[in-house]
């Protein structure tokens, strides 16, 4: 059991027959009245997310989230095949569980496979990830002093904005978590 006072992100717990997962949270006390928790919390089947609010000592059944490395092998469609290190088995899953940070993702790549009681309802790539440049305007010797960045496409079909001076061919690295590139490999 976990009381609302104890909420954090990413904490996963059953919520009106439903399993949901903390987004974001702020614990609020107001001058007049007593103290509540505020919380986005995401129903990790739907997806969908709602913003309510808790009071501190209210408890609720925390849900024990499984984390499992997976190796992504190809697509199908719209199934994604995984497998499994240790046991070599392959799980396909559905296009619609995969979130929009996948686009970063390659052929034999680490992921992480999230699920709870025996379904998987999401996919986490890699933090950082190694892409070669494939399409993008030429570079200008000097072009380091601005800011300026310019739009490329990646080996995996994905658009990041890049510095001028990093040309086609080049192997960057991106951070999946915000799609932004980080700097050359």
């Amino acid at each position: 059991m976990i009381s609302a006072g104890d909420f954090r992100n990413g904490v996963t717990f059953e919520l009106d027959g439903k399993v949901v997962s903390i987004v974001e949270f702020q614990h609020v006390k107001p001058g007049k009245g007593s103290a509540f928790v505020r919380a986005k919390v995401r129903d990790i089947i739907s997806g969908s997310v709602i913003e309510r609010t808790f009071n501190p000592n209210e408890k609720y059944q925390e849900i024990f989230v499984e984390r499992k490395n997976m190796q992504y092998l190809y697509n199908d469609g719209d199934l994604y095949y995984f497998m499994d290190n240790e046991t070599y088995e392959q799980i396909p899953i559905s296009k619609s569980v995969l979130s929009d940070n996948f686009k970063f993702v390659k052929e034999n790549m680490e992921c992480k496979i999230l699920s709870c009681k025996g379904s998987v309802f999401g996919v986490e790539p890699p933090i950082f990830v190694n892409l070669e440049i494939t399409e993008t305007e030429p570079g200008m010797r000097g072009n380091t002093a601005t800011n300026a960045t310019k739009p490329a496409k990646v080996e995996t079909g994905a658009e990041v904005r890049i510095p001028l001076f990093v040309n086609q061919g080049d192997v960057i690295r991106i951070d999946t978590r915000t799609g932004e590139y980080v700097d050359r490999a």
